[in-house]
């Protein structure tokens, strides 16, 4: 049954939509796939936030004409499948790229990150960058090991003061004051030793500097 014309305009309008939100595209010819290929391809897309569209190539080249995506013009020719990435740019290639695994018959016939087309040789390289949430799981790692270092070393510094103390008072008991104050919890250490001869320091210096 042929399309009225105010639903030809719907799914116009629909797919224009679709298109300025997507951050890439991905066009296929899904000629050979069966129901339950494209079905199980459906349903993974819906999961990775990718919106699967097949729609006739007349209102297809209509729709993509004023979008990022006019570059699909010249191959919206055959059985054509369009899977937009929404959330990730990397999602349509990704999900794509592991369907071609599996099925021989669906066959990529343009890859875009908008306004121009990339090789169809990029489809893999673009699949196997990390997604969104991969990448912001990095950088957080990236970012959290310092701050655990540098706690590390904020926990070792009472342990350093009591060894420095020990040492002191186990070769040397001839100074008259090694410590003022240790201000509870804070990392603050006063020692004096106005008294102290140059074995000493070097004792102190010693224990505050090792890495232990």
């Amino acid at each position: 049954m042929p399309m009225r014309i105010d639903d030809k305009k719907i799914a116009v309008e629909e797919l224009q939509d679709i298109a300025n939100k997507a951050l890439s595209a991905v066009a296929a010819d899904y000629h050979g796939t069966s129901v339950a290929e494209l079905t199980q391809l459906r349903a993974e897309a819906r999961a990775s936030a990718v919106h699967l569209k097949v729609i006739r190539n007349t209102l297809a080249k209509r729709a993509l004409s004023e979008t990022k995506f006019s570059c699909f013009e010249d191959l919206l020719v055959g059985p054509t499948m369009l899977a937009f990435s929404l959330e990730d740019p990397t999602s349509a290639a990704k999900l794509v790229n592991n369907f071609t695994k599996v099925n021989k018959s669906f066959q990529v016939k343009g890859l875009s990150l908008g306004d121009s087309l990339l090789e169809l040789s990029k489809l893999s390289a673009i699949a196997n960058m990390p997604s969104r949430d991969e990448a912001l799981a990095q950088l957080a790692g990236l970012l959290n090991a310092p701050i655990s270092k540098f706690v590390s070393i904020l926990n070792q510094v009472p342990s350093k003061l009591v060894r420095t103390l020990q040492a002191v008072k186990e070769q040397k008991q001839q100074m008259e004051t090694i410590l003022d104050a240790v201000v509870e919890s804070d990392i603050k250490c006063l020692i004096n030793y106005p008294n102290s001869d140059a074995g000493n320091r070097e004792i102190i210096n010693h224990c505050w500097d090792s890495d232990e």
